[in-house]
């Protein structure tokens, strides 16, 4: 029997912090206390007054295998994510091919069982023809459905409303959506293209996919989640105006639509593109310094219930492409969680908001079973911060497949220096253990 005891923590868990010790045996928190005596048979590591966090549930991220992995694999990305202090993954259907029957969607498990460092979800990918596919997924085992309401990486686009109406009311599963109306996205893109051809200048981007292409797109899902009863997701929110479609007036546990955030869209705003350009690139666009505002209000006061990566990679010559053939998207997962602890840092979030945000919640929105929260019985997904460990982002430290990132150069005062996945140590002082890889999520429905 392994034991592991992180002495001296300051543990944050469900609203609180406490100066404190956690037992670890085998894969399971076995205690926590104020104080626990080591034996010698015990592994300690000592925490030091650094915060220890419930490991980080990011439920959207691309790792783009199978078909893509000149951008990045489940294995360098879940390699990203732990040294990001992600222990637990939920990733998108739309690899090549897509992840729209149950044997592709399986094929990603087997997959990953091979080669993740964190634990690990798939979403089963809608179309405007797979509902009969959709309606065998298993909702003890896979995460949920996911629709694309607005075209992005890949040719998933759900844009038969017959279809949608028939998958909002076929599944009790949670359905989550990517929502940009592709109608207005496409007028928008013309009226550019008309201007300055295929070299359309970045700073138009978010203006492209705008306001209202976002705004019109998830008010119509909520109307027919509304409609079907069914339960609704909301990925990436990137407006101010979208906050307003989502209520704070019930708990988490009964709301039926749900909302989630970005790290980059909490971070950046559309001044960013004259110096980022295409490396901010992503759909939803980052909008303005007003949306970033109302996105951090709504976050704070808990209309939007999860922040989260969308970390979705490129590779560098992709990125230098002109406008309209530079893909979307960039990669985020070693770096989310330090980012929200530089937000700390500013004041503009408390640890335990972060916790609850990237942890607590995720895991009460998709039922997982026993993650998310520092209890004993539960899986040991740990992970220590050192607030006072600056650092800066480089070449050298990057560890995406792409080679790359949107901060880098950032300098950040906080470090991740240890991550357990099923209290195993998978990370620390800077160097991922690649002798274990993580578990297949289940979940409470």
């Amino acid at each position: 029997m392994n034991h592991t005891l992180i002495k001296n923590a300051k543990i944050v868990n469900e609203g609180t912090i406490f100066e404190g010790d956690v037992l670890i045996e085998n894969e399971i928190i076995k205690e926590i206390a104020e104080s626990i005596s080591v034996k010698p048979n015990f592994t300690v590591v000592d925490a030091e007054g650094s915060y220890l966090i419930p490991g980080v549930i990011d439920d959207q991220v691309h790792f783009r295998e199978p078909g893509l992995t000149h951008k990045g694999d489940i294995a360098s990305e879940s390699r990203a994510a732990v040294a990001g202090g992600i222990t637990s993954f939920i990733e998108q259907p739309n690899t090549v091919p897509n992840a729209v029957t149950q044997e592709l969607l399986e094929q990603k498990y087997q997959i990953a069982s091979a080669s993740s460092y964190a634990n690990y979800s798939f979403m089963m990918g809608g179309t405007n023809d797979n509902l009969e596919e959709v309606l065998k997924t298993n909702p003890r085992n896979v995460a949920g459905i996911k629709l694309f309401l607005g075209s992005s990486t890949g040719n998933m686009l759900v844009d038969n409303e017959e279809v949608l109406e028939k998958i909002f009311s076929s599944t009790s599963m949670l359905i989550a959506v990517h929502c940009e109306d592709e109608a207005t996205i496409k007028a928008n893109l013309e009226k550019y293209k008309a201007e300055y051809g295929d070299d359309i200048p970045m700073e138009f981007h978010h203006l492209i996919r705008s306001e209202e292409a976002c705004y019109l797109s998830s008010s119509k899902a909520i109307e027919l989640a509304k409609k079907t009863g069914a339960r609704l997701h909301i990925f990436h929110l990137s407006t101010a105006k979208e906050t307003d479609l989502f209520t704070n007036k019930i708990p988490l546990e009964e709301k039926k639509i749900t909302a989630e955030v970005c790290v980059h869209h909490l971070w950046f705003t559309n001044e960013d593109y004259k110096t980022k350009g295409t490396l901010i690139k992503w759909n939803p666009a980052v909008k303005t310094q007003a949306d970033k505002d109302g996105l951090w209000k709504a976050l704070l006061d808990d209309r939007i219930d999860v922040i989260a990566t969308d970390h979705a990679p490129h590779t560098w010559e992709e990125k230098q492409n002109p406008y309209t053939s530079a893909p979307s998207g960039g990669p985020l997962v070693q770096h989310a969680v330090v980012a929200m602890f530089e937000a700390h840092l500013q004041g503009k979030i408390s640890v335990e908001k972060i916790v609850e945000k990237m942890a607590h919640n995720p895991a009460k929105v998709f039922k997982i079973e026993k993650r998310g929260f520092i209890r004993e019985g539960y899986f040991a997904d740990l992970t220590i911060v050192n607030t006072t460990a600056p650092w800066t982002v480089n070449k050298d430290n990057i560890l995406y497949k792409c080679g790359w990132s949107p901060f880098e150069g950032t300098n950040f005062k906080s470090r991740i220096s240890h991550t357990f996945v099923n209290g195993h140590l998978v990370y620390a002082n800077g160097k991922v253990k690649e002798d274990r890889f993580g578990q297949r999520l289940l979940f409470e429905r």
